[in-house]
């Protein structure tokens, strides 16, 4: 029996679902460019909105959006201090649009700057070298091609600049007006290309093997002069670092790297984490990189930033997570990513040195009576190391509990250090929670990501097993009483437990996961498939071909419904366009057609990922009474 992680606090109190999934009083701070504001998400009439208030201590608050539908996530300053923008889908249809609020109008509505129905928004930029302009790619046109469009933020009128000719998946479009194009070849190849735009010929600059990026090479972005472009490669290296790319030659010059961590990649699949390339907000050049490992680590690339950072880590033992300034460099707003005081946030002036709490976005919380995470490795049998995080409850031995294996997304996401509301809420009820970074998951090395083509339902739910089988062996876990919970990818992994090795698990719980691979690969978005040579066809299979297709089928779950015997909990949204809704529906039909227990629960006005504070407390009640009964 391990002791180095056994667990002792105060008196821990019985956390009601709201108190964890509820919405934060304030969440998601910036500054404004010019530093005498500062935006945040608060409830507004039960969602969350943009509200803004002084940078002064004693300044009042004012909402400043208008959305009692659904919750607002992303939102951006501009460089005019009159507007402001923020973006939005309808009811999870993953339909982004671009809104304008006009800051000098309290009474103003909205307005909608890509008021087109069933369009979506793709790679919104506001480069300082081209003041209240923005740029975005938009699928108008045709819904599996984005062009490039310039849109003046004040008049709201768009300008195409580039049409897609089809295989772009995005464009870079510099102050002097050069277009390059990043497009595929017929191998899954990424080429970078300048593009002619009086004979619409391509020149290419650079090329880059696809299987060794499976979500495309990110980040992308070019420099303020227009001569380069700064990328996360992991060419002739495992690890990915930060390069510039020089647009003229495509020499590739190491910018900066970490001697064991990738870059910090996790916005390109998360939007609201922060990018791992921290900006000087009035030159655009790059002042910081963000690398991920057990923990975060900022490497400073500007020696004022780097005074700067070491001020604002005093601040708290957390990680450095969203961080904006002004365009002096000086005023600061900075979130912290820490697992037992989520999102802290505080604001720092560094002209006068002085900092001040702007707030909790839970202060009900008491971080003493939050479960500690801690990471910990897994061995795999083929002696792969899992890089994991494990959740203690507190107040009692840690010996024998029952054990909820978390299972992240993606699968070309990661688990990471921070607060996590399901993990605390299950280790508020007792259990140990175990989040694996399985071979497949971003963020561990290039062969560790390789090392899952070709591994669904294999190799990457072995390492799972193997995690439940660490978590017995070292004395945490009771084998008799370890569910799987997993959304989306995590959703199918748990679906593959049940179905695969229905022997481990006494309960799993699938969130908007998918039960066959071969409709779900032929049911995605229109436009997502080019995309998808890279990553899902190359780990998992191509539906249309035959062999491939066959393959896929028996690595899915529906392909072995007769096996689940393992109580289960199905969670779907209406709106999923991903993982559609005939996802969850087949294998709840067929496992009720046998009289197997299945609880099955849809929230038709939410897509892949609830947004709706009310759908998400019932979905987590729902949990919470469910793994109480079978474990």
């Amino acid at each position: 029996m391990s002791t180095h992680l056994s667990t002792t606090a105060r008196e821990v109190p019985h956390f009601e679902v709201e108190e964890l999934f509820g919405a934060p009083v304030r969440t998601a701070a910036s500054i404004s460019p010019d530093g005498t504001r500062i935006a945040c998400l608060a409830p507004w009439r039960g969602r969350l909105n943009v509200w803004v208030e002084s940078v002064e201590a004693d300044g009042e608050a004012r909402c400043v959006t208008a959305d009692d539908n659904r919750s607002v996530h992303i939102y951006h300053w501009t460089d005019d201090p009159r507007w402001l923008l923020y973006q939005q889908d309808g009811d999870g249809d993953e339909n982004w649009h671009l809104f304008r609020v006009d800051l000098t109008d309290p009474d103003a509505a909205a307005v909608d700057l890509t008021p087109f129905p069933g369009v979506t928004l793709l790679g919104f930029e506001q480069p300082v070298t081209r003041p209240g302009k923005a740029l975005l790619h938009l699928n108008h046109r045709n819904p599996v091609e984005f062009d490039l469009y310039e849109l003046d933020i004040a008049s709201g009128e768009l300008t195409m600049l580039a049409k897609n000719p089809g295989q772009v998946a995005g464009w870079l479009y510099t102050a002097s007006g050069e277009l390059y194009a990043e497009t595929w070849t017929a191998h899954g190849d990424i080429e970078l290309a300048r593009w002619d735009t009086a004979t619409g010929t391509p020149r290419t600059v650079t090329t880059f093997d696809g299987g060794d990026y499976p979500l495309g090479v990110r980040p992308f972005q070019l420099t303020p002069d227009g001569t380069g472009v700064w990328i996360g490669s992991n060419r002739d290296t495992d690890r990915t670092r930060l390069v510039r790319l020089d647009l003229a030659t495509g020499l590739e010059t190491e910018v900066d790297s970490h001697p064991e961590f990738d870059l910090d990649t996790r916005s390109t699949v998360f939007p609201t984490l922060p990018s791992p390339l921290i900006h000087d907000r009035g030159t655009g050049e790059l002042i910081g990189a963000r690398y991920l490992g057990e923990r975060q680590v900022i490497h400073p690339l500007d020696p004022h930033f780097a005074a700067v950072l070491e001020n604002l880590e005093k601040l708290s033992d957390g990680d450095v997570a969203a961080l904006s300034g002004d365009t002096s460099g000086q005023r600061w707003v900075v979130r912290f990513t820490h697992h037992r005081d989520p999102g802290v946030t505080y604001y720092y002036d560094h002209a006068t040195g002085h900092s001040r709490l702007l707030f909790r976005p839970y202060p009900h919380l008491d971080p003493e009576t939050l479960a500690p995470m801690t990471p910990v490795t897994v061995t795999a049998r083929d002696g792969l190391a899992l890089p994991s995080y494990l959740t203690l409850p507190l107040g009692v031995e840690p010996a024998g509990l029952p054990t909820v294996l978390l299972v992240h997304g993606g699968p070309w996401s990661r688990d990471s250090w921070g607060y996590d509301p399901v993990a605390q809420l299950l280790a508020n009820r007792g259990h140990a929670v175990l989040q694996v970074n399985f071979r497949g998951s971003a963020g561990h090395g290039k062969a560790f990501l390789r090392a899952g083509i070709g591994e669904l339902a294999g190799k990457m739910h072995d390492d799972l097993i193997d995690a439940v089988e660490w978590a017995v062996d070292e004395g945490y876990a009771d084998r008799d009483r370890v569910a799987i919970f997993g959304a989306s990818y995590g959703g199918y992994a748990a679906l593959v437990g049940a179905a695969f090795t229905p022997g481990v698990f006494a309960a799993a719980i699938d969130f908007c996961g998918v039960s066959n691979l071969v409709t779900f690969l032929r049911t995605v978005p229109e436009f997502t498939k080019p995309l998808l040579l890279n990553n899902w066809y190359l780990y998992a299979g191509d539906p249309d071909d035959p062999e491939q297709a066959a393959d896929l089928w028996a690595r899915s779950p529906i392909s072995r419904v007769e096996d689940i015997r393992t109580p289960l909990m199905v969670v779907q949204g209406g709106n999923d366009v991903r993982v559609v809704k005939a996802e969850s529906e087949r294998i709840v039909d067929a496992l009720r057609a046998r009289g197997v227990d299945v609880e099955y629960l849809l929230k038709e006005n939410e897509g892949h990922g609830f947004a709706n504070p009310e759908n998400i407390i019932d979905v987590y009640r729902a949990a919470d009474r469910f793994l109480a009964r079978h474990l």
